[in-house]
């Protein structure tokens, strides 16, 4: 069963590190300035999507929910003690974001847009995940509280190391593939800690996938409308409320 568990978590690696030329349009500003746009293309959806309707599906389907049980049987019999590691290994793939800049190594976009596409991803999958898990109501495996679906933490893991992945697959594509698997380990950690079942996880990660990518697609529009450079605009305030699964705060994005 954990050979299953680990196939589908970490399946998608594989067709991630196949894509390492991406689809971006450069303008002529300086390497150190230069914005990159990258293009909407379907195929960008396939794995996401894939991962989110398991996750969706698997909210009324008898035989995923068995599937589920089995899983967290076996992770019982197991392993006795709780390791609670994915409470911090889901911040690591976007720290790693900033980390490789500061030694140096320069990603697509420089601070100020990296920060926008960041920003913008964590208020899309944070908004996403706390809307899901209010509908949604799905009690924890542990029993502790009734929203469990999707899995807040592998979603932001997975948020983190699609950022890692875009920024960095044109120097080598073993950083985005570090990211996805530090991700993926937040899932399973998830799993084993008994707090989620694997539709929670699968659907996180598929959330976290697909918030990055779409705040890469808006990025250019993001950026001109909210953060432009022209001084006769007015400010302009985005606040949107988010829930990871322990903490609930605001989401906030202000012009000046």
């Amino acid at each position: 069963m954990s050979k299953v568990i680990l196939f589908l978590l970490f399946g998608f690696i594989t067709v991630q590190a196949q894509q390492v030329k991406p689809e971006i349009v450069k303008d002529s500003i300086p390497q150190d300035t230069v914005s990159h746009t990258i293009k909407f293309h379907y195929k960008q959806l396939i794995i996401p999507a894939t991962l989110l309707g398991y996750g969706v599906i698997g909210i009324e389907s008898d035989q995923l929910k068995f599937f589920n049980s089995e899983i967290r049987e076996e992770v019982g019999e197991h392993i006795d003690e709780k390791i609670t590691i994915d409470d911090f290994s889901q911040y690591a793939p976007l720290a790693a974001v900033y980390a490789l800049n500061l030694a140096g190594i320069k990603g697509k976009h420089n601070l100020k847009d990296r920060t926008i596409i960041a920003s913008t991803s964590y208020i899309i999958m944070a908004s996403t995940v706390l809307a899901l898990k209010s509908i949604s109501k799905i009690e924890r495996p542990d029993g502790s509280s009734f929203n469990s679906f999707p899995s807040g933490h592998t979603a932001t893991a997975f948020a983190g190391a699609e950022m890692l992945w875009q920024e960095y697959k044109d120097k080598s594509p073993w950083y985005g593939i570090a990211g996805y698997a530090v991700a993926s380990g937040t899932g399973i950690f998830r799993i084993v800690n008994n707090r989620h079942w694997l539709t929670d996880v699968a659907a996180g990660a598929g959330i976290g996938i697909l918030s990055t990518k779409v705040a890469y697609w808006i990025h250019p529009w993001v950026k001109s409308h909210l953060f432009g450079n022209d001084k006769n605009k007015k400010t302009a305030t985005v606040m949107v409320p988010f829930y990871n699964g322990k903490e609930t705060g605001i989401g906030f994005l202000k012009t000046f």
